[in-house]
């Protein structure tokens, strides 16, 4: 046994839920002879209202155990998904207690040297992302994974309590090893062009030309001439904006992990500029985009087989064991996205194997210090 076990499902009444799970949990901890330190746990909105009573049931069954999660419109498990129905999923994690710290706004990193740090956060907190680049260089390793919560009602997140506003989740020092991996969901339609002249969050030049004419020109487009077909090609449309020092990891026609997605809310043909919704900056790298399915699976199998290899190690070392997974995908992908029920994380389970694992699909995605979109952010534990 990893140490790390895991319990889904779903039920009209929250109660009903935990129950199923806590016996898949239960009965996998009788094989085992780890301690549980850390749990996780992921809500859908429809039992958001119940949060604070679910935490209460978890702390009572499982004293002693540090809980941490958000809630979705979607969570995930092990090979499942759980879309717009009453779900939860828990893992539980037998790491030092020593390793990890919870924290949230009310209870401030002290105990610890951290090195990386999972992280959850309320959608609508002002200067979101001034706070994950805040919290990112605190990490000795600058490294943050998760995502924001995605309700339809309350924007909590639990960090040994419920929190509404802000950010919290649980930091680790450098003795817990972690490979993580950032997948992308969209593709390129026509080059990175550098942003010369912008103003606010419109881009007015790229690489010396109209910001408009370039976007024409990647959507085979004459003119705006017609805008009957030209509206509905605009709404598919996206942009990727990478920073300059970051585009390294751009690959023939594809986006590296770097890259954060943004919408395309507006055009401005008197200017022959775009407006994107992020504020720009002269130097950054931005290509027109749109979502891909095929794209998206590739990827999504391409960083699997990434950490697969880099646990491996050397030819002649024992690989590393592969004891749990967080995976925060984006509310917008899922099985819906990729072609059938449970269809996204049963890739991922198809590429890993049985690993442990729980996750959400969130309202946006953290990874170093950039919030993405689109996106799916894998995090594996390992020895």
């Amino acid at each position: 046994m990893s140490g790390f076990v895991v319990g889904h499902a779903t039920h009209p009444d929250w109660r009903g839920a935990l129950a199923l799970a806590a016996a898949q949990i239960d009965g996998a901890r009788a094989r085992s002879a780890a301690t549980p330190t850390l749990g996780f746990v992921y809500l859908t909105d429809a039992y958001a209202g119940a949060a604070e009573a679910i935490l209460a049931e978890l702390q009572q069954r499982w004293p002693g155990v540090a809980w941490v999660g958000s809630v979705g419109v979607g969570v995930a498990a092990s090979g499942v998904e759980y879309f717009d129905e009453p779900a939860l999923v828990l893992m539980l994690a037998d790491l030092p207690a020593g390793s990890f710290e919870v924290y949230s706004g009310a209870r401030k990193l002290q105990r610890i040297e951290p090195y990386s740090a999972l992280v959850h956060a309320d959608p609508a907190t002002p200067d979101l992302g001034e706070l994950i680049t805040e919290l990112a260089e605190r990490m000795s390793s600058g490294y943050l994974f998760g995502g924001l919560a995605s309700p339809r009602r309350r924007a909590l997140h639990i960090a040994d309590g419920v929190w509404e506003g802000g950010l919290s989740g649980v930091a680790f020092d450098a003795d817990v090893a972690l490979v993580s991996r950032v997948t992308q969901g969209c593709q390129p339609i026509g080059p990175a062009r550098a942003i010369e002249a912008c103003e606010r969050n419109i881009a007015i030049t790229l690489d010396g030309e109209p910001a408009l004419a370039c976007l024409l020109r990647d959507l085979g487009v004459a003119d705006l001439g017609n805008p009957r077909e030209l509206l509905p090609r605009l709404r598919g449309t996206l942009v990727g904006l990478t920073d300059a020092s970051e585009d390294a990891g751009a690959r023939a026609g594809q986006f590296g992990s770097a890259t954060r997605v943004r919408h395309l809310i507006g055009i401005d043909p008197a200017r022959s500029a775009v407006a994107v919704a992020e504020p720009l900056a002269p130097g950054l790298r931005m290509a027109y985009c749109q979502r891909d399915v095929a794209a998206a699976r590739r990827d999504l199998v391409r960083i699997c087989s990434e950490i697969r290899e880099e646990l491996a190690g050397e030819p002649g070392a024992a690989p590393r064991p592969l004891r749990g997974a967080i995976y925060v995908s984006c509310a917008g992908r899922g099985g819906p996205h990729f072609g059938g029920p449970s269809a996204e994380l049963q890739i991922v389970q198809h590429a890993l194997g049985d690993v442990p694992l729980v996750g959400y699909f969130a309202g946006g995605e953290i990874a170093r210090h950039h919030l993405y979109g689109y996106t799916g952010v894998l995090t594996v534990f390992t020895a």
